[in-house]
């Protein structure tokens, strides 16, 4: 199916914008151009309440959790790690989505701003990743009032993490998730893929980005690593039932098909959505893209009816 309308318009306005490609920018470069983008998103919904909460790591550093609770009493905990490529992106950028996802789903969303690539590379976001999980299953109660259930989320590198920390939980018997929602997700460094090759999937991200992007997150010797690569687990059994968006026009979707199938296979609970004339990065646009809407809408559904089956954590 042809890229929708709206994409078409917003790439070509980014093409009439003569910026440079992102392969050929600095990761500074791009962070800048972050900014832009989150204004022609807009704000999201109110919230009962919006607090930041620092997170120290065990070499010193630190970075921030957004605490997104929506009014009323909260289902359950959806930690979401935002896309960027573990180099670029943060939560400012994605608040909307996340107040969005908070409002609609009516679960508090805490969203983590990881430490970023190429300054913090591999294996320090999964570290963070690793961290705010752990965190928010110790502060349960106090992010949503009781034992709720947790969720882990994310899109594009962020789902790469969330793949991984659900991965790590059950390696590590580390806290319970009743689901994993995974927004075209990075699983795998293979860049000779289908879909990686394909000329009409070269749009929001390009095989030229993503290699920009695995350079400076990963060296060559280690983005093999399942913690790197999650589809490269040796054994996926025990792992939460998974979600997962793919786009049709993106250079990961075959990863992702890959993902989803490699989980069937290990007995796991799957449901997949492929949407059509969607690239790469449409569900981070609310407001923006119509898919964004629908991705979303796919989304909650799902979420409401894993929590609905979820057994409450002691």
């Amino acid at each position: 199916m042809a890229l929708d309308l709206a994409t078409s318009e917003l790439v070509a306005a980014m093409r009439s914008a003569d910026g440079k490609p992102l392969h050929e920018s600095q990761p500074e470069e791009v962070r800048q151009g972050g900014g832009m983008l989150s204004q022609m998103i807009g704000p999201g919904p109110d919230l009962h309440r919006s607090t930041d909460h620092s997170l120290k790591t065990p070499d010193g550093a630190e970075f921030t959790v957004r605490v997104l609770v929506p009014h009323g009493q909260p289902d359950a905990v959806i930690l979401y790690f935002h896309g960027g490529g573990w180099v670029t992106g943060n939560i400012d950028e994605w608040d909307t989505l996340g107040r969005q996802l908070a409002t609609r789903s009516n679960c508090t969303v805490a969203m983590v701003n990881y430490r970023k690539a190429p300054e913090f590379p591999y294996p320090s976001p999964v570290e963070d990743a690793w961290l705010s999980l752990v965190w928010a299953h110790e502060n349960l109660v106090t992010l949503a009032g009781g034992p709720v259930p947790l969720v882990v989320a994310g899109d594009s590198a962020g789902g790469n993490l969330a793949a991984v920390v659900a991965q790590r939980a059950v390696s590590r018997s580390g806290p319970e998730l009743a689901l994993q929602v995974l927004v075209y997700p990075v699983t795998d460094a293979d860049q000779t893929t289908v879909s990686y090759l394909d000329p009409e999937n070269q749009v929001l991200l390009t095989a030229e980005g993503m290699a920009w992007f695995w350079n400076h997150y990963a060296p060559e010797s280690r983005r093999g690593e399942p913690e790197a690569s999650p589809l490269r687990a040796v054994d996926l059994r025990g792992l939460p039932p998974a979600v997962i968006l793919l786009a049709e026009h993106d250079p990961l979707r075959t990863e992702g098909e890959a993902y989803a199938e490699a989980l069937r296979a290990a007995d796991i609970p799957v449901q997949t959505h492929l949407f059509e004339g969607q690239s790469h990065g449409f569900f981070s646009m609310p407001n923006l893209l119509p898919g964004a809407s629908a991705g979303l809408d796919y989304a909650v559904q799902n979420i409401r009816a894993a929590l609905e089956s979820a057994v409450p954590h002691a």
